[in-house]
């Protein structure tokens, strides 16, 4: 069996679910229930005898995007782990191109992160090269930069105090720096935080890191590492917007990718393209009566 459920404009549910479920029935996945999951929202559930997740999920965008997605092979539960990026994800800004903006050179730096999300660049090669062009920055620019231009996500605190309420363990994993991950996982309410380190020195970073680099392949076995944690039968969620979050993304019981580029959104469960971080929450089913408010 699969479930979709699916966040549109109300006029488009209401106009094209018959068209939709044509054309899943002439793939060959007939709907067998389609129905509102809240009573006078644009939330809706199809449930699928059979069927193949990445056809389905390619007919429903034809016919409802921009959506919020998500398509799973059983009812989705609250799950035990969420995991997620933090750039463009959690917080509204790559940190790295605002440090740049502060030397002078965010549109070259920029350019370089736009292609390694995107999966056109070696993640690592990339950071490190990024990095070094940062050399000689100040420290206080970090500072400056976290009071001045870093914000949560729309939806953010809501999502991780809802789940957190819910019993779930909160992992922020990033390819980005401690230095701001840190204080955005307290802000937000995180249990743990992994990524990478600034080097700085007399008040000034050197253009180096500190420590192993987290990478694609670090931030899947950091979900790997919890779930093993919490014991077999545990679901998880991930979220994530780029290339380097795709192993964590299908490593997950639920990959959602955020606003994502095309790669990983074609890699993941489903999506958010339409509504914000709270939408993770209609989608697992969470009555909006029992959200945490931040």
């Amino acid at each position: 069996m699969l479930i979709a459920r699916l966040i549109a404009d109300t006029e488009r549910l209401g106009a094209n679910v018959d068209a939709a479920r044509a054309e899943l029935a002439d793939a060959g996945f007939p709907v067998a229930m389609a129905e509102s999951v809240r009573s006078g929202m644009n939330v809706a559930e199809l449930q699928l005898p059979h069927g193949d997740a990445n056809s389905v999920r390619a007919i429903l965008d034809r016919h409802f995007a921009p959506s919020d997605l998500l398509v799973s092979d059983h009812e989705p539960v609250i799950p035990a782990l969420f995991v997620s990026d933090m750039d463009s994800t959690m917080i509204s800004a790559e940190c790295i191109d605002e440090l740049a903006d502060f030397a002078g050179i965010k549109d070259q730096i920029a350019a370089i992160t736009e292609r390694a999300m995107q999966g056109e660049l070696d993640f690592e090669g990339a950071l490190r090269e990024r990095v070094l062009l940062l050399r000689e920055l100040s420290e206080g620019a970090i500072a400056e930069c976290l009071a001045t231009r870093i914000a949560p996500m729309p939806g953010a605190r809501t999502l991780v105090a809802t789940l957190k309420s819910k019993g779930c363990r909160t992992v922020l994993v990033t390819g980005g720096f401690h230095q701001f991950a840190d204080p955005v996982a307290e802000q937000l309410g995180f249990d743990r935080v992994v990524g990478n380190r600034l080097d700085i020195a007399d008040g000034r970073l050197t253009g180096g890191l500190v420590g192993p680099i987290t990478d694609s392949s670090v931030k899947r076995a950091v979900l790997l590492e919890e779930m093993a944690q919490l014991g077999a039968g545990a679901t998880s969620l991930a979220t994530g917007d780029g290339a380097n979050d795709i192993p964590m993304l299908e490593a997950a019981t639920y990959g959602i990718a955020y606003r994502a580029k095309p790669k990983a959104r074609a890699a993941a469960d489903g999506w958010i393209d339409r509504g914000d971080l709270t939408s993770i929450l209609e989608l697992l089913g969470i009555d909006r009566a029992e959200w945490v408010w931040e």
